[in-house]
């Protein structure tokens, strides 16, 4: 048998190998970059991107819904499905190419199409017969939808993300299970282009929201605009025919609704239950992932690395590419291993109003008996949000008490991807809230509720007193 005998092995070539790929370069040229499946992001194949050009003709279209209070004469387009799905899926396209290009890019001795499965800690079996023994590994084989046992036997009457975005044709009715990120994203998108959907969550969840407060105002803003259940209880989903039946509760009594098909947004696996980590001397937690480090993707104190939706913590293209980076960067220098300063958390969901958290949540404040401060503002009657009639949003900016700074924030608003970004920056500039209500905020803009917030957290942390509720300068609520 043919072996292969290297100093990097990186196994996957989605965002967070690629970014291993390039660092580790730097360090040697003895490198292998491992595909078992196509080229091609979890972003832009099947995630962030398809998504988000599926959101954009549902928001437009919704926003047809405002003529009349805008004092315009107009009606709600009619969608045309096959062409909506076709510019998805075109688009989609193009951005996968360019991520295909970019890897086909690389040294062509490099690139490996096989499948690889561990052996021991430093030897992988390719599929194609070869053995590959490395003197270090960099796991990044990203991850799945996971369908559940109430869903799977429904057959081809259930669908992922992963096969939405190759539909030619809207359904015409689904039932969307999961009202986390992918849930709220897409279920939306298709009640606004004319689907029938109900959401069906869990727990009482919405999104990666942890503040019972934003939460509940979450659930029923969403709940103003389509049908949605965030615990929902379902007694019962089964195949009839070409349709699926859910029975659920609501209303105080057993509902039965039909569906032309099922979304499950009920989360992802990592993909590493198939690489024969059973055979390595890896530590492994409940999920069969190994244990690491997160400042240096290191397994343990061992010579395997891992980064992005493999590793099951952050499933997030930023992540994944700094996680990538850190892991090929430490790979490369082994057996010299150093720990980097991540990058403050950031999480936006794509709903309208959008969520956004940002540093802290406040479930990890309060775990972490860390003493906080909160800082409130809803933009229901805030001035920019109002004349462009989004004025639906309630936003917690957390801040410590004794030094000022900025700890944290989840909010749901009108464009609230640029206040968490905002927000964001700060954190890992370290500023405080004087030195953030200092900076300068034009009028009228979404951004001076954020100012609004930081005045009432000032407040909160005995720094300043309680701001007017009006102010003739800034706007209501500005």
């Amino acid at each position: 048998m043919e072996e292969i005998r290297l100093d990097i092995a990186i196994i996957g070539t989605g965002t967070s190998g690629m970014g291993a790929y390039r660092e580790a370069k730097k360090f040697t040229d003895s490198i292998a970059l491992i595909e078992g499946d196509q080229y091609g992001t979890t972003c832009a194949r099947v995630g962030c991107m398809p998504s988000k050009l599926l959101i954009a003709p549902a928001e437009a279209r919704y926003r047809a819904n405002y003529f009349e209070r805008f004092g315009l004469v107009g009606a709600v387009p009619a969608v045309d499905g096959a062409a909506v799905m076709k510019r998805v899926r075109d688009e989609r396209d193009r951005f996968v190419g360019f991520v295909v290009k970019a890897v086909e890019g690389f040294d062509e001795a490099h690139r490996i199409r096989a499948h690889a499965t561990f052996v021991d800690d430093h030897r992988l079996q390719l599929s194609d017969g070869r053995m590959l023994r490395a003197e270090r590994i960099i796991v990044t084989v990203g991850s799945r939808p996971f369908i559940g046992d109430q869903l799977a036997p429904l057959g081809d009457r259930v669908i992922t993300s992963d096969e939405l975005f190759y539909l030619h044709e809207l359904p015409s009715s689904i039932a969307v299970f999961g009202a986390g990120i992918i849930g709220l994203e897409l279920g939306q998108a298709l009640h606004r282009l004319g689907v029938r959907m109900r959401l069906f969550g869990r727990g009482g969840s919405i999104g990666p929201l942890t503040d019972p407060a934003i939460i509940a105002y979450a659930a029923e803003t969403f709940a103003q605009e389509y049908p949605i259940l965030p615990d929902a209880q379902v007694e019962g989903v089964m195949r009839e025919g070409d349709q699926v039946r859910v029975d659920f509760m609501a209303g105080g009594g057993r509902v039965t609704e039909y569906f032309d098909m099922v979304l499950a947004a009920t989360g992802r696996r990592s993909n590493v239950d198939g690489l024969g980590l059973e055979h390595t001397s890896l530590q492994l937690d409940e999920r069969g992932i190994p244990l690491y480090n997160p400042d240096t993707m290191q397994c343990g104190d061992s010579h395997i690395f891992i980064a992005g939706d493999a590793d099951g913590d952050l499933a997030l293209l930023h992540e994944a590419s700094d996680e990538g980076r850190l892991a090929g960067e430490n790979g490369g220098r082994y057996p010299e291993v150093y720990r980097r300063a991540r990058k403050t958390p950031l999480s936006i969901v794509f709903s309208d109003p959008q969520i956004g958290l940002a540093g802290k949540t406040y479930r990890e404040l309060t775990e972490s008996g860390i003493e906080f401060a909160t800082g409130t503002v809803d933009f229901e009657d805030q001035g920019r949000s109002r004349v462009m009639l989004v004025n639906k949003g309630l936003l917690h900016i957390y801040g410590d008490p004794h030094t000022g700074e900025v700890l944290g924030a989840e909010m749901i608003g009108p464009h609230h991807e640029h206040l968490a970004h905002l927000i964001a920056w700060s954190i890992q500039a370290r500023m405080n809230a004087q030195d953030i209500v200092q900076m300068p905020f034009y009028h009228p803009v979404i951004e001076e509720g954020l100012r609004s917030g930081l005045r009432t957290l000032l407040a909160a942390m005995n720094m300043a007193p309680a701001p007017p509720l009006r102010c003739i300068d800034c706007g209501p609520g500005g």
